[in-house]
């Protein structure tokens, strides 16, 4: 039975509703291999579905099922890493809960005994793949259900919009998702972020204890094996099977390669393709793009003043009186003055009238 989470079709153990317009490009819609006209085909590999990219310049060099979903694993704490790493101060200390250390599946060991900063936590996210660690930096980033809003909408911000994330960890949950396309699209931004990649690369830490500390190292076997590996991410779970996302540099040029859903041992394979990623790059016409994230709008500023153009200063104003003049002919300049002066007798002959009255009152 397939751990797929898309639900439209299923055809050979892969349901995947695509798109109008794939991201990233039309043949990134094929649920087949899609190679680049005149280049070898890559190594075959056991994966269900996998892409080969050349992150200096966004080129998908090669694919299979690009945009399927499949369920992620550990490979999700790619984007944990990615979503929370700019939201948490690093040199923070945090006592865990109870409910983060008793986390199921792979955890690195932490004890409500203990404090732990929050670069310690990242550690044992990347490279222990610490589900104990992935709830702990949850919790201190507001909760869980705030973490995975904030990774949802990391992952829409990155248009991986085959991904949906459930927990923070990669845990198995219903409806939770990811592609190889979005887990190398993830893997791409991450490796733009210095402490991303310093987390990823870390070979061996010494991790705080109770009293003291123990030596944790790096899940990613080909940080040992492969000649230039910056490493990324692995996951497995009995549903999900094998997942990777790994990325590595040679001559000045960084190459991603993406598999999901293997069923045994994969990293072999994932250094062949490595290897045949290096070896076409630049040469050949790519078969679509990992895409840019969705540039911020920022919405102009709301002020409660009136806007510029209807506020008028008084100098700009002239006054009523010049402007009236200013619009009189010689003509209407002769019937104000008669109308001005006859008002002004008027006035006169009223005022004298008044008086003569008021003095025949004191009289009587």
């Amino acid at each position: 039975m397939t751990a797929l989470i898309a639900s439209v079709s299923l055809t050979g153990g892969t349901a995947y509703a695509a798109p109008t317009t794939p991201v990233g490009g039309e043949a990134l819609g094929s649920r087949g291999l899609v190679t680049p006209k005149g280049a070898k085909e890559p190594p075959k590999t056991e994966a269900t579905s996998f892409v080969i990219a050349d992150v200096d310049t966004g080129e998908v060099l090669a694919a299979k099922d690009a945009h399927g979903r499949y369920l992620p694993a550990s490979t999700l704490k790619t984007l944990t890493a990615l979503t929370l790493i700019p939201k948490l101060d690093k040199d923070r200390k945090i006592r865990p809960s109870e409910n983060a250390c008793n986390q199921e599946g792979t955890a690195v060991g932490l004890t409500v005994k203990a404090t732990y900063k929050i670069d310690d936590l990242f550690k044992a996210l990347m490279m222990s793949s610490g589900n104990d660690a992935a709830m702990a930096l949850a919790e201190t980033n507001g909760g869980l259900a705030k973490t995975m809003s904030d990774m949802n909408a990391e992952a829409k911000r990155l248009q991986a919009y085959d991904t949906v994330a459930k927990t923070p960890s990669g845990l198995d949950k219903p409806g939770q998702s990811s592609s190889a396309y979005d887990l190398a699209l993830i893997a791409r931004a991450g490796l733009a972020n210095p402490a991303f990649r310093g987390y990823i690369s870390t070979k061996t830490s010494k991790f705080p204890a109770p009293k003291g500390y123990y030596e944790i190292s790096n899940h990613n076997k080909l940080l040992w094996r492969y000649k230039g590996m910056i490493g990324v991410k692995n996951g497995w779970t009995s549903k999900a099977q094998g997942s990777f996302v790994g990325a590595a540099t040679r001559d000045g040029h960084t190459i991603v390669v993406s598999i999901m859903r293997h069923e045994g041992y994969f990293w072999d394979e994932v250094a062949k393709l490595l290897d045949w990623g290096f070896s076409v790059r630049g040469k050949v016409q790519p078969v679509g793009r990992l895409v840019d994230p969705v540039p911020d709008v920022q919405a102009a500023p709301r002020s409660s003043a009136p806007p510029a153009a209807s506020k008028v200063t008084p100098a700009a104003q002239p006054p009523l009186l010049d402007t009236a003049a200013s619009k009189q002919t010689d003509s209407t300049k002769t019937i104000g003055s008669v109308v001005i002066g006859g008002g002004l007798l008027f006035g006169l002959v009223w005022l004298g009238y008044g008086i003569r009255r008021r003095r025949g009152r004191s009289r009587a």
